[in-house]
């Protein structure tokens, strides 16, 4: 089974390689490493995607992180692949050079889209007129009809389930930390939801924001 651990660790030449031995030492195989955030000029948050074997639990992780000087575990959860930015890449450009509907095309970036930002689902509601999913990742919560009459994304922003009563119950599930961002001036809002958290780092929450800045662009 794979999991998706988040730590926080020493930018110090060696941290990386002690953190992998450790991983190693379980029989964990390192399926992908993804820098997600500076804090500052000595520590680095890293998501990284592991491959346990079968009969080793996921608490083997957290001790093996816990036994590296310097490193701390933010989080940990199940992970289906590996974070996969070339495939949002791949996608954008066939979004680019698509002849086909928008619909269609809308429909094959939003599948992907979740592993590049280590997501569990992703939505697309076109607010121009009547609000309405467009397209949805094969995770995404069921389209219940709780889709709200008014959605209050105007930039890319962390959403905060607990405070915002126009955000669905659907959204909500299994604790989710949700982020969205405008299409560019498109009408689109593209929703992204992680269920369990853990919660969108400021950097995530700006790679979202220029992802749909060219999606506009590319639907105008």
């Amino acid at each position: 089974m794979s999991f998706l651990i988040r730590v926080l660790l020493p930018d110090t030449p060696g941290a990386l390689g002690q953190l992998a031995d450790a991983i190693g030492q379980t029989g964990g195989n390192i399926q992908s490493v993804d820098i997600i955030e500076s804090f500052s000029a000595d520590a680095v948050m890293d998501d990284i995607v592991v491959d346990l074997p079968q009969g080793v639990m996921a608490d083997a992780l957290i001790t093996a992180a816990n036994s590296v000087d310097g490193v701390e575990v933010d989080s940990i959860r199940p992970f289906s692949g590996r974070v996969d930015r070339r495939g949002q890449i791949e996608m954008l450009s066939e979004l680019a050079t698509s002849r086909g509907s928008l619909r269609t095309s809308l429909q094959d970036f939003v599948s992907v889209f979740p592993k590049a930002l280590t997501s569990s689902w992703a939505i697309i509601v076109d607010t121009t007129n009547e609000i309405t999913r467009v397209a949805a990742s094969s995770a995404a919560p069921e389209d219940d009809g709780s889709i709200p009459a008014d959605i209050d994304i105007t930039a890319a922003r962390v959403l905060v389930a607990e405070s915002e009563d126009w955000i669905p119950d659907s959204w909500r599930i299994l604790d989710s930390a949700l982020a969205g961002a405008p299409l560019g001036d498109s009408g689109l809002v593209l929703i992204i939801g992680r269920a369990g958290g853990p919660d969108y780092l400021a950097s995530e929450v700006v790679h979202l924001g220029h992802l749909g800045n060219i999606l506009g662009k590319l639907i105008d």
